[in-house]
């Protein structure tokens, strides 16, 4: 039986993660990393896909609150993410790609299925979970200050976190044709670079617990 391929970006997530899910989901999930930032993950995530072939992908690590409607500490998962860092220009001049009229893959001819722009669902529907939290914003480069919060609603206001690897495993499970979910366990709020004050196990642990609600409920 195909498993369902949970992916992580990094050791340190990996480490709290891993154990939690296996011990809720009784093994029924491969559990691998998909590396860190966009590049590596999108590749990682074609590699993976193409070796197991599995059903379904979640994609669960940490990631910093654009929202204070967002708990630190708890885990939350999306229905959509955003690119921010593709496209002309920096801070509050960057202009994203489809703004510009390039959508980032024009899709295989066929329609839209495959037509990737700046924005991607990463969810796979049916469940009417409480800890979904709309809109996750993807960047090349995590926000360092409140001025590139600002910069980064500005063109995406709806934004309520940032990562650095949903939207390339989003697209990557898109050409693949795939379902995805993704969960993140919010560690800090963005552009708060002091780890002094982030809640990486707290955020690894919910974000765990919440995976294993989401595999259980369609695995």
């Amino acid at each position: 039986m195909l498993q369902p391929l949970i992916l992580v970006p990094t050791e340190r997530e990996r480490a709290f993660i891993q154990p939690a899910i296996e011990a809720a989901g009784g093994g029924r999930a491969r559990v691998e990393l998909c590396g860190f930032g966009p590049i590596v993950a999108a590749a990682r995530t074609a590699q993976l896909i193409a070796e197991h072939r599995p059903p379904r992908v979640l994609l669960v690590g940490i990631a910093g609150r654009l929202s204070e409607r967002l708990a630190i500490g708890a885990a939350y998962a999306f229905e959509r993410a955003a690119c921010h860092g593709v496209g002309a220009g920096s801070g509050g001049a960057f202009t994203p790609a489809e703004s510009l009229g390039w959508p980032q893959w024009p899709g295989d001819g066929l329609g839209s299925a495959t037509r990737i722009g700046d924005l991607l669902p990463c969810s796979s529907g049916g469940d009417a979970l409480p800890e979904r939290a709309g809109l996750l914003l993807s960047a090349c480069a995590a926000s360092a200050s409140e001025a590139d919060v600002i910069a980064r609603l500005q063109l995406f206001p709806d934004a309520a976190a940032e990562d650095m690897e949903g939207f390339a495993v989003a697209a990557a499970c898109r050409l693949a044709g795939l379902p995805l979910d993704i969960v993140r366990g919010i560690s800090n709020t963005a552009g708060d670079r002091d780890h002094a004050r982030w809640q990486i196990e707290a955020a690894c642990r919910a974000a765990a617990a919440l995976a294993a609600a989401i595999l259980g409920g369609r695995s």
